[in-house]
């Protein structure tokens, strides 16, 4: 029986690359797509239930975002650093970092819920000037973010556990959490089976409630005893010393994309709206290449740490190969079917042919987009903060918001070439770097020119 439970447990230094990504992928991948269901779900119902909420919502998304980067950014943090520790068979280090995890959870969260109660109308009143989109900020926004414990938790617990090579525990939690919001939307949004009518308010605490479920089926094995303070405190500053760059990362999206809702806001709240829009489909089709992101880190940190550099390499090519196929769905559906993909959250005419003339613009970034969000993953897992860092600074601050704003000055058609045209950059940068990495090993030559 022993042995039979052998078999079935991932070896990161000597499966086969294909066999551990086909193991660990499919899980993250359903856990993804049953979140990006319900993220949609969110806001077709808000979308049906009012414009002012569907706009409210894509404007509270950089926020969210940030939240999201760091509760992430430190359980990517954890998990890095226990899947290294694991690889020098460091098992005693690896579980004080994982038991560093829930106190650093919760000051995290005691933090962001009291910054962002206090921020909140001055973000609404600086993102619009329609009084009834503030208010549905502040409401949803207030909510989600002060009752955000079960984010923070479930984050880190969750990285604990993939950490170990279990990926299904986070999945079911996260299709559980899931599928509480979506059965909580309607009932809450509209008032149903004698819960009142709540509005943008229904969907944030349906948001709060999944996210506490998902905290407790991960705290199953997710929680590890803390060791003393001394300990943590050293152990905090190996988490965020890998954690960061997925941080900055993370939150780098949050202020590029606020500055894009502040470039389109020039034009119209509607341009606004089909910017988040964008946002709400990118999530669905940009699951395989969440799900690469994830797996990625655990197996080349490992390898790295035991010197095995060719793993390393070949986990990459392999990961970019199988996502650039992937992402060919996505392109297909920006560029034949936008206007349908609209259509599904909003009847206004305006926001479908914005959106329509943006979607097809964009899905021409999608192939190089999945190389200029891998490779500061890979440097992410072999320690290299700099590297991962920089990567992330120009696409989404050297990048994104000024060539935004150069496009707009011609016109908000031209607008959206600020998509592609970021991502090819990104990616002749990264492709730079990761051949001058890998040639330190001698590894370049083996590396494909298309990588």
């Amino acid at each position: 029986m022993r042995d039979k439970k052998k078999r079935k447990e991932i070896d990161f230094g000597k499966d086969s690359i294909w066999e551990i990504l086909l193991r660990l992928a499919p899980p993250v991948m359903i856990a993804q797509l049953i979140q990006a269901l319900y993220n949609m779900v969110d806001s077709i119902f808000i979308g049906r239930y009012s414009e002012s909420g569907l706009t409210a919502l894509s404007i509270i998304y950089p926020l969210q975002l940030l939240m999201i980067a760091i509760a992430v950014g430190t359980g990517v943090g954890i998990n890095t650093g226990m899947a290294f520790n694991l690889g020098l068979g460091r098992g005693k280090r690896a579980n004080e970092i994982a038991g560093t995890g829930t106190p650093l959870a919760f000051v995290l969260w005691i933090f962001f819920a009291a910054a962002c109660w206090f921020i909140m109308p001055f973000y609404a009143r600086m993102s619009t000037d329609s009084a009834e989109v503030i208010k549905e900020i502040v409401i949803y926004g207030r909510i989600v973010c002060v009752f955000s414990i079960g984010l923070f938790a479930e984050s880190v617990w969750t990285k604990v556990h993939q950490a170990e090579g279990n990926m299904k525990l986070p999945m079911i939690a996260q299709i559980a959490g899931a599928v509480t919001n979506i059965i909580l939307d309607p009932i809450l949004i509209f008032g149903m089976f004698g819960f009142p009518e709540m509005g943008v308010a229904g969907a944030a605490v349906a948001t709060v409630t999944g996210q506490a479920v998902a905290a407790v089926i991960v705290l199953k094995d997710g929680f590890k005893r803390a060791p003393c303070l001394i300990a943590c405190l050293r152990h905090i500053k190996e988490i965020y010393r890998l954690g960061v760059p997925n941080i900055i990362m993370q939150s780098a999206y949050t202020f590029y994309i606020l500055g894009l809702n502040l470039i389109l806001a020039g034009f119209s709240d509607m341009a606004v709206t089909a910017l988040g829009l964008y946002y709400k489909w990118q999530t669905f089709f940009f699951i395989p290449l969440g799900a690469l992101q994830t797996c990625i880190v655990p197996v080349v940190s490992f390898n790295y740490a035991a010197l095995k550099i060719k793993r390393c390499s070949k986990t990459i090519v392999n990961s970019i190969m199988s996502g650039m196929i992937l992402m060919l769905i996505g392109v297909f559906f920006f560029e034949f079917l936008p206007a349908q993909m609209l259509n599904l959250f909003t009847d206004d005419a305006e926001v479908i042919r914005i959106g329509t003339t943006g979607f097809r613009i964009i899905g021409f970034g999608f192939i190089p987009m999945v190389t200029s969000l891998i490779f500061p993953v890979f440097f992410q897992a072999v320690g290299s903060a700099l590297k991962s860092s920089a990567l992330t600074v120009l696409r989404t601050v050297i990048l994104f918001v000024p060539l935004g704003y150069i496009f707009s000055q011609i016109g908000l058609s031209f607008f959206w070439l600020t998509f592609p045209m970021t991502e090819i950059v990104t990616t002749a940068v990264g492709i730079f770097l990761y051949r001058n990495f890998m040639r330190k090993y001698n590894i370049v030559k083996n590396v494909p020119s298309a990588v």
